[in-house]
């Protein structure tokens, strides 16, 4: 009786610590509470037919088109709060990758690429003929996906908080990964669920979209190589607490010919990507961090030196 008592006792330890861990892992930035930052007002929403999914995106303010991806288990509200900053003379879409927020799942399973050509789709059905990209966390593995698939698309790349190797995450966050699936039903105590059980237009699909994200989540990739071919400016950013490595982060900037040399008084040092590893931040609170929302605006708004022919 007694080990029966252990063994129960040991199996809720282990969901406890398999939901903590996975909602830790897969933020994407869910609503905390109401009390946010002002948003600024959607001037358009709706749905978009691409592939056979119906995309859910918002844009908020006019000008120039900025994109923004979310990570995994999150929506487009992944950037609320620094969306005053982002949308200040320029027009921010985002949009709800496949099984994600509003976007219903369909019969495929989750895979980068399929959702970089969603991303594609939905972009030329907007009648967007270059953009500036950003992606954050599962989001930027999608942005990478099409810088390199896609160059002509984009004007400048930002890369927030995701690995170009799947050996770029710390070891503890590939065995949560691994894990994820297992995880849905004590993940239902948590907000991340609260918030898609609230918009998502099938609730019940969540179990199946835990599992489909474990698959993708346990897929080696190694994208190292055609990284180097990527021209448009692009920026990494990090958190120096974050999830990925912060010697990946570096490993990163070097595909782009970072960190090779002294910039030099004239700027000939630079390379065409910038790295930034922004402090006291992690991989659950950087996307909607003032300070990264500072970072992207001083990088897309070209305020920082850059070579874009190296």
């Amino acid at each position: 009786m007694e080990t029966s008592q252990r063994g129960r006792k040991q199996m809720i330890f282990r969901r406890r610590f398999l939901a903590d861990t996975a909602a830790r892992i897969v933020v994407a930035g869910y609503r905390i509470g109401t009390a946010q930052a002002t948003i600024t007002t959607v001037t358009k929403n709706g749905y978009v037919r691409v592939n056979g999914l119906d995309i859910y995106h918002e844009i908020h303010g006019s000008g120039e088109p900025l994109l923004l991806l979310h990570g995994g288990l999150g929506t487009g509200e992944t950037f609320n709060e620094i969306m005053p900053l982002l949308s200040k003379g320029r027009s921010v879409v985002t949009a709800d990758l496949q099984g994600h927020g509003r976007t219903a799942d369909v019969d495929r399973p989750l895979k980068i690429e399929t959702m970089a050509s969603d991303i594609v789709a939905l972009i030329k059905e907007l009648g967007l003929t270059q953009i500036d990209l950003m992606g954050y966390s599962l989001g930027g593995a999608v942005a990478l996906r099409i810088a390199i698939d896609n160059p002509q698309i984009l004007r400048k790349l930002v890369l927030v908080s995701t690995a170009v190797r799947r050996d770029g995450w710390y070891p503890e966050i590939l065995s949560a990964m691994d894990q994820i699936g297992a995880a849905a039903e004590p993940m239902k105590k948590t907000p991340i669920y609260e918030m898609y059980s609230r918009i998502a237009p099938r609730p019940a699909d969540w179990p199946k979209l835990l599992t489909k994200m474990e698959e993708l989540l346990r897929k080696e990739y190694d994208w190292s190589e055609e990284v180097r071919r990527i021209k448009a400016p692009t920026l990494l950013a990090f958190g120096d607490a974050d999830a990925v490595r912060t010697a990946h982060a570096v490993q990163f900037f070097e595909l782009f010919g970072g960190g090779k040399r002294d910039g030099g008084w004239d700027g000939s040092g630079m390379c065409r990507a910038q790295l930034a590893i922004l402090p006291g931040l992690t991989h659950y609170n950087i996307f909607k961090s003032p300070a990264l929302a500072s970072t992207a605006e001083a990088f897309l708004s070209g305020l920082t030196g850059l070579r874009s022919d190296s």
